[in-house]
């Protein structure tokens, strides 16, 4: 290659997921949700949640994906007992750092905790990243009822800001007393959607991550670094409007709105949606955003499609959702040459400390 030749654009995924069999069975006996129970322990999903290899590898070749952050998918332990939550943990980030030693040029991770035992959660996330090479942990709002900023989880935000590495903090299903009073009425597929994909699942992730900026959790951590998908869960396309909380948090050393900009960087998530990568660039600019493509479900097979649809991006991808469709994202963005590559690329490299290829 000459000096003046631009290297070919790379497409990472960076809300990728998987699980182990172990935790599956776990949380249909504990804690499974509804999209547990209709869609992820199902059918074709879960063979594709459980396949980090040949198979998966296959895929992302199809749809032009050159690596993947791999995650363990919704709810991750964080519903079950600490007692059951911490060994399957540290197997299910154990099962990862394996896939990601068999394919270094492939596969990174993100490290699942067991929120319900913080510290031991917190201790995790140091194996996990000066052990085995994850690149930061992904969350789920809540634990039990009860929110990210709740003191009691301060050592793994402390521990993520120790270690310099991000948090990603993805949708998870809503309790069940807010699912019936806010999410019910109508017929079940739709009250489901209405909770998860839908709006429900966006809210929580975007209302956990506003609360820990009420929380101060960001003056602790002025560099603490959050991740979140589907182009902001809502908080990134209302940070004007959420910029009023300002007025009121006079015990925040900044305003609202310069958390959002200075502290978030968003995903995709499987949202193929031009219109709204366009918008999470006015507010964050080009250095916050990339790819994602939510695999595997945003990429329905017939069997899957109908209990999919909507939780994964799948009626928002548009012309994109066929082979080569991630490539096919990145390289027709609404965006620059430069932007597409670090929407492609060049910004999970460098927010994930990735070794480039």
């Amino acid at each position: 290659m000459s000096e003046d030749s631009t290297p070919a654009r790379r497409v990472i995924g960076v809300e990728e997921h998987a699980w182990t069999p172990e935790l599956r069975q776990a949380l249909l006996k504990w804690g499974g949700d509804e999209t547990v129970n209709k869609m992820s322990s199902r059918g074709e999903v879960n063979l594709r949640l459980l396949d980090v290899g040949e198979e998966r590898l296959a895929r992302m070749a199809a749809s032009g994906v050159d690596m993947e952050i791999l995650s363990i998918t919704t709810p991750g332990t964080q519903p079950l007992p600490a007692e059951v939550a911490v060994p399957l943990a540290r197997e299910a980030n154990d099962v990862l750092a394996d896939a990601t030693r068999r394919h270094p040029a492939r596969f990174a991770a993100f490290a699942t905790l067991a929120m319900s035992d913080p510290q031991t959660a917190a201790t995790e996330l140091e194996r996990a990243v000066t052990s085995l090479g994850h690149v930061g942990a992904m969350l789920f709002p809540r634990t039990g009822e009860t929110f990210l900023d709740h003191d009691s989880f301060r050592p793994v935000f402390e521990a993520a800001a120790h270690l310099g590495v991000p948090l990603y903090i993805h949708p998870a299903m809503p309790p069940r007393k807010l699912i019936d009073a806010a999410y019910s009425g109508f017929d079940d597929m739709t009250s489901m959607l209405l909770s998860t994909g839908g709006w429900g699942w966006h809210s929580e992730a975007g209302l956990a991550t506003l609360r820990l900026i009420l929380a101060g959790t960001f003056d602790r951590h002025p560099d603490l670094q959050i991740i979140l998908g589907h182009w902001g869960e809502m908080l990134v396309h209302f940070a004007d409007r959420a910029d009023l909380l300002s007025t009121a948090a006079t015990h925040l050393q900044r305003r609202v709105l310069d958390y959002i900009t200075g502290n978030l960087s968003v995903t995709a998530g499987g949202l193929y949606s031009h219109r709204m990568l366009t918008a999470a660039v006015d507010v964050l600019g080009p250095d916050r955003i990339m790819f994602g493509a939510d695999s595997p479900y945003g990429a329905p097979t017939a069997e899957s499609d109908a209990d999919a649809r909507g939780l994964g991006g799948v009626d928002s991808r548009g012309s994109f959702g066929g082979t080569g469709g991630a490539r096919a994202f990145v390289d027709s963005a609404p965006l620059d040459e430069q932007g597409r590559t670090k929407l492609g690329h060049l910004n999970a490299e460098r927010i994930l400390n990735l070794k480039t290829a």
